[in-house]
């Protein structure tokens, strides 16, 4: 973890001393210097102090890089196909995806299928028939239903117009 160098990134962006620092918080300026280094490992308490000086929370000092905040600009999006279902990636962290899709009249997601994880979906436009197990709701625009995608579920366009659908998956599988 570099949290010294997350440290003095925030310092420097702050226009504040290594000496205003030190002043402020109790601390040496060869301390502060240190960890800034990542020479040492300051203390829970003296985070803390730190992240307070600093007007950040401290989970935000302990947060690997790879857990900070992903952004997928609009000409970045990633596009795919699937039954002629189009399906636009509007996040690209591992673990929690969003995707907006576009389902033509009488598409499907083709047999019901299992993975890992958990579903939420949200009808924008159309109307849909999804089913999960040995349940099944027809879905129209403003509605929204979520399922443990461990159990074989499908969703179909069932109107005569194009449903869009706002879907988020949770899984630590990055297959999917």
């Amino acid at each position: 973890m570099e949290i010294g160098s997350k440290i003095r990134d925030i310092r420097k962006r702050k226009n504040i001393t290594i000496a205003q620092m030190s002043e402020q918080i109790g601390l040496s300026k060869g301390f502060i210097s240190n960890i800034e280094n990542d020479n040492t490992s300051p203390s829970l308490n003296t985070l803390q102090a730190i992240a307070t000086f600093l007007d950040v929370p401290l989970p935000y000092l302990l947060l690997e890089k790879k857990q900070h905040m992903k952004v997928v600009r609009k000409d970045e999006r990633v596009y795919t196909t699937f039954n002629d279902i189009k399906i636009e990636h509007l996040t690209s962290r591992s673990g929690l995806r969003m995707m907006h899709v576009e389902v033509p009249p009488g598409a499907s997601t083709g047999e019901a299928i299992a993975h890992e994880g958990e579903e939420s979906h949200l009808v924008l436009k159309g109307t849909v028939l999804a089913e999960q197990g040995e349940d099944s709701i027809i879905a129209k625009e403003g509605d929204s239903f979520s399922w443990n995608a461990s159990v074989p579920h499908f969703v179909k366009n069932i109107g005569e117009e194009e449903a869009i659908l706002l879907i988020a998956v949770h899984s630590e599988d990055n297959r999917l």
